[in-house]
């Protein structure tokens, strides 16, 4: 499945094509009605669409080069350029009544801005609109009011280019940083939990290893002091079997609003809206930690599984409730089948929150629903 800013891009590229199609489309018709009229002849007709073509064709793949980087001229840059003079030079219909053919020399100079720097690019379309301006004067109509046409595409069409581009590197780069957020969590809590289990058994197998070396040494010379050594290792080993269960218990040991907390802003830095609706404060510990355990497991499927843009959590009358749009048109992942605390087709996460609230009296489902969205409920004993 593609990402987001994969997609945008896409979209954003797919649409600058169309255009150009379409302004290759009519600058063809252009070309064939003059013809047709004997404005201009057919080897000229011929060769003006070629380098039109040729052009419209250039754009597209120099754009798809320049979208992510600045990359340096290349020589698909330079054969533009030499069609872009080619069709300028080519007889055209240049009497009013047919297009503006300049707007080709403009639209070489907007993916030129994607290569050099601007005031490179500002020298470049000064030459453009200077020569384009005398072109023009010539065949007729004051320059003043020609050299206005000439600055404005020059500075619009450009500009319009550099807004687009800049548009994709927007969405690039926050999705980036999104993503950059999650790993930092993650390997924030990596590092916590190292922390933990290092305070708590670090000292302790520290001193195990010593009193196993004493006692080994002991072994031969005073049995009865190493039997007290190992003595002591034996309940040692004890102590920290214990802190280690003690620190997983708690670590398994969820609060409730915590993990509303921590679901809503997850979802929200990975670009999905969440809306939290859900007042348990009247709920037993027992209860709130099974709800803990199905929120934070309904959001890491929310992340893992799908493309939702929206989701929302309530609880109400017992039952909680996460709904989410990230189903809708695609294919279901496995993790995402439904589940009723019966059926073997959910994958484990699902099927283990199923295993639990039933042990507990409670009840659990979750699956897509008519309306394309996937929703998870979970009823709490009474």
């Amino acid at each position: 499945m593609a990402t987001r800013p994969e997609t945008a891009k896409k979209i954003l590229i797919y649409w600058m094509d169309g255009m150009v199609l379409l302004m290759g489309i009519a600058f063809v018709a252009t070309i064939a009605v003059a013809a047709q009229m004997s404005m201009i002849g057919w080897v000229g007709a011929a060769a003006s669409i070629t380098c039109l073509t040729v052009v419209l064709v250039m754009f597209s793949l120099i754009l798809r080069d320049a979208f992510d980087n600045r990359p340096r001229p290349t020589v698909k840059l330079l054969v533009s350029g030499v069609a872009v003079v080619a069709v300028l030079l080519l007889p055209m219909p240049r009497d009013g009544s047919f297009m503006t053919w300049e707007v080709v020399a403009y639209l070489w100079l907007s993916v030129v801005l994607l290569h050099l720097p601007f005031w490179a690019t500002a020298l470049m379309g000064t030459a453009l609109v200077t020569a384009i301006t005398v072109m023009q004067t010539g065949h007729g109509g004051p320059w003043q009011a020609v050299l206005l046409i000439q600055l404005s595409g020059a500075v619009l069409m450009p500009l319009a280019m550099w807004s687009w581009r800049w548009l994709w590197w927007t969405i690039r780069d926050a999705h980036d940083s999104q993503a950059a957020k999650s790993r930092l969590a993650v390997a924030e809590e990596r590092l916590r939990f190292a922390r933990d289990l290092h305070d708590l058994l670090g000292h302790s197998l520290s001193v195990i290893t010593l009193k196993s070396e004493l006692a080994a040494k002991l072994a031969t010379k005073d049995a009865a002091k190493a039997a007290a050594e190992m003595a002591d290792v034996r309940r040692l080993t004890g102590e920290s079997l214990t802190e280690v269960q003690l620190a997983v218990d708690g670590y398994r040991s969820l609060d409730l609003d915590e993990e509303l907390a921590r679901a809503r802003a997850v979802l929200e830095a990975a670009g999905t809206r969440c809306v939290v609706e859900a007042g348990t404060g009247e709920l037993p510990p027992a209860a709130r930690a099974l709800l803990a355990w199905v929120v934070r497991e309904g959001a890491t499927n929310v992340l893992k599984h799908s493309s939702a843009s929206r989701c929302s959590i309530t609880f109400a009358d017992g039952v909680l409730e996460m709904r989410n749009d990230g189903v809708h048109g695609t294919k279901i992942s496995p993790e995402y089948s439904s589940v009723n605390g019966t059926s073997n087709g959910a994958g484990s996460g699902l099927r283990g929150l199923a295993e639990r609230m039933t042990a507990a009296g409670g009840a659990f489902s979750a699956g897509p629903v008519r309306d394309g969205e996937f929703v998870l409920r979970a009823r709490v004993p009474a």
